[in-house]
């Protein structure tokens, strides 16, 4: 059977699919990653293509006509299939050694997939020992990043926002805690912050585009406003382990995962400051492109393994 010239490039139904989940053509050419002169020229090709008005343009934005809708619902079911036949395909050009490109945010790729991995091969030795897992850490933004342009398999992520168009599923759960030196005067005198206080102190803070940041971020604008402005950090690092460091070395107070510094809290290297007003949990993250359920072949295999574990490991 083959299909009528009327029928739309997948594409074509990503661009209209973008704009019935954001209600704009600018919104829309965000999500996708167009200038949104594309955007508006590909719902004119596809209504013209198709015979059938399916966008309805005014001053306050874009809503799908009645048909536009139905078209979107159908074309969701079908990027859905053609996701799956992509990571299909891709799962039959890995070799039989299974070569598994991870992209992990630095606590999760620090603290928890190495035993994850380690794990993995000792449960199923025999298949597993032939699995090449390749893993770059860095920020979540750029986990992201190449999860999306196709240059990992798999990414771990700590940051509450996770993009359209990405997959995601909670895979663990963190807990952020404020730290100072061990001779603080918060820790002597046990001093607990309101989340109005923690807002207006210069933090030791990690990177734009860190997992850490953008969840505190979050967590005070749930506790405070979105628009309460946050104190500008007094000092801006690349990683926890250098965060850490500034801390002790008297550049001030930090907000750092407990996976992070549960050592340092046992063995009272850093103090642990309680803050009262806010939620300081927060979710971690596998993220794919591909099938909605789960990512085809060894990625799979390790998402299972990850989610079959206990909590207190995972």
């Amino acid at each position: 059977m083959s299909l009528s010239p009327r029928m739309p490039e997948l594409g074509a139904l990503e661009v209209l699919l973008a704009v019935a989940h954001t209600g704009s053509l600018n919104a829309a050419a965000r999500e996708v990653g167009v200038t949104q002169q594309a955007v508006s020229a590909r719902i004119a090709s596809i209504e013209a293509q198709t015979g059938v008005q399916m966008v309805i343009r005014s001053k306050h934005g874009s809503t799908l006509t009645p048909a536009g809708v139905l078209v979107s619902q159908w074309a969701a079911r079908l990027l859905d299939v053609a996701g799956e036949l992509d990571a299909g395909i891709a799962a039959l050009r890995h070799d039989l050694r299974m070569h598994v490109r991870v992209s992990s945010s630095l606590t999760i790729a620090e603290h928890l997939l190495p035993g994850w991995l380690v794990s993995m091969r000792a449960v199923a030795p025999d298949r597993n020992e032939s699995a090449e897992v390749v893993l770059t850490a860095a920020n979540s933004d750029t986990v992201i990043q190449q999860v999306r342009e196709g240059e990992a398999d798999i990414g771990f992520v700590e940051g509450p926002y996770i993009p359209r168009g990405i997959r995601s599923r909670v895979i663990a759960r963190d807990e952020l805690v404020v730290v100072v030196r061990p001779d603080h005067p918060w820790v002597r005198k046990r001093r607990v912050l309101t989340a109005a206080e923690l807002n207006e102190i210069p933090l030791v803070s990690r990177e734009e585009g860190s997992g850490t940041r953008y969840a505190l971020r979050a967590a005070l604008e749930a506790a405070l406003g979105r628009h309460t402005p946050q104190a500008p950090p007094a000092l801006v690092l690349s990683t926890t382990s250098a965060v850490r460091a500034a801390v002790l070395a008297g550049a001030g107070p930090a907000v750092l995962s407990e996976l992070a510094v549960a050592d340092d809290l046992a063995s009272n290297r850093l103090g642990r400051v309680m803050v009262s007003g806010i939620d300081l949990r927060r979710p971690l993250r596998a993220i794919w492109i591909g099938p909605r359920n789960r990512p085809a072949g060894p990625v799979r295999d390790l998402l299972a393994h990850i989610l079959s574990q206990p909590p207190r490991t995972r």
